[in-house]
């Protein structure tokens, strides 16, 4: 019985999301964010009574000026909800409150909703333009009534634009790193995907393929000798009446492993095994020597040899016919080795078969090195040599 891994493992791989977007749900980013926009809003409303020489002060009702601080900060707090009425509105606070002198810091609520935007990918240029053109007329309007910009500090309105052009630059990061990473994930899902159909394709092509190959000879042999010899030919549908229960009981539970939350995994496939694959064969008419010491092995090592002999007696069973064929299997310095020759007419294994491309990508998975076809003498060889990490002495 192969050992299949769930197809959950790829679906969890799939559904995976950034660390940090996962360490806090919405409602603590909310809240995070209403703490926030309280501190600025503090801050504001301190900024009314600050008189100094590098800004005009506020001059106007105190109602007023709170009026304005709290439309240019609290929208913020609910800026993940609503980013782009927030935008709008910490704008026009910002705005305002630069016009009637009533601020000292750089627009940090309207860049902060900028970063929403940027970072949802709600037409960010647009917003940063809009955020721009504000504060350049927030600027000209206070210079206005001013009379001059010699009332104002002179770097306020490059000072502003590099802290909304700084902001959209990282929104704009943020969310592509967002995407990158999403598209990865999927990528990466896909070829889970992809790898496991093509692991089970391959499963299912060496269970059915060996023991329908074997069937099929035993029920030519049985059909040819039935009325001559019906000994013989009980005992070749006895052969296909075990063969088949195998393979039945073998997709049975193949289907249970994809079926299952968490099936109940037979061992997989081994070098013990081989033995049982060399009797079968032998049950076909095919005259097989093997070689396969004891050794200890990976266990997907040991099942992709196992598939590799299985697969390659097949195609003695089906196409070089009861011959003698010879299987090596062998170790050494890190490598594994599998040898499997026919002495049948060559040339009659397809090349276009999914056989020899599944032995083919086994091999492959490990690095190893793999080769098929007819012998200049007569017959046909199949050659693999898988690489491993051999146990240090």
């Amino acid at each position: 019985m192969p050992h299949l891994t769930s197809f959950d493992n790829v679906a969890c791989m799939s559904d995976q999301r950034p660390f940090l977007a996962r360490r806090l749900k919405l409602w603590e980013l909310v809240a995070f964010d209403t703490v926030a926009a309280v501190v600025l809003l503090i801050a504001h409303i301190s900024f009314l009574s600050i008189v100094d020489d590098s800004q005009p002060p506020f001059t106007g009702p105190m109602w007023f000026g709170w009026l304005i601080s709290i439309l240019a900060t609290m929208p913020m707090a609910v800026r993940r909800l609503w980013p782009v009425p927030v935008y709008a509105l910490t704008l026009l606070g910002a705005v305002v409150t630069t016009v009637f002198n009533a601020t000292r810091e750089p627009w940090v609520p309207a860049a902060a909703a900028l970063y929403i935007l940027a970072v949802t990918n709600r037409r960010p240029v647009i917003a940063l333009a809009a955020g721009l053109g504000s504060g350049v007329v927030a600027v000209t309007i206070t210079a206005i009534n001013t009379g001059s910009f010699s009332g104002m500090p002179s770097d306020i309105l490059a000072f502003v634009s590099l802290v909304m052009v700084a902001t959209w630059a990282v929104g704009r990061w943020v969310e592509a790193r967002r995407t990158y990473a999403d598209r990865s994930a999927q990528q990466l899902a896909h070829s889970m995907v992809s790898d496991e159909r093509l692991r089970i394709a391959r499963e299912l092509h060496d269970i059915v393929a060996h023991s329908m190959s074997l069937i099929a000879v035993k029920a030519g042999i049985a059909n040819h000798i039935a009325d001559q010899r019906p000994d013989e030919a009980r005992d070749a549908l006895r052969v296909i009446e075990q063969t088949s229960r195998d393979t039945l009981n073998d997709m049975r539970r193949m289907l249970g492993v994809l079926r299952s939350d968490s099936p109940d995994l037979a061992p997989a496939p081994g070098l013990s095994g081989l033995p049982d694959l060399a009797e079968r064969a032998r049950t076909a008419g095919v005259d097989v020597t093997m070689t396969a010491p004891p050794l200890s092995l990976p266990t997907g090592l040991e099942m992709s040899v196992y598939r590799i002999v299985q697969e390659a007696l097949t195609n003695v069973v089906k196409h070089a016919g009861p011959v003698p064929c010879s299987v090596d299997v062998s170790a050494s310095e890190g490598h594994v080795r599998v040898s499997v020759i026919d002495s049948g007419r060559g040339g009659g294994t397809p090349g276009s078969g999914h056989g020899l491309i599944g032995m083919r990508e086994r091999v492959m998975m490990y690095g190893g090195q793999f080769s098929a076809g007819p012998l200049p003498s007569g017959g046909f060889a199949v050659s693999a040599s898988l690489p491993y990490a051999a146990d240090p002495p």
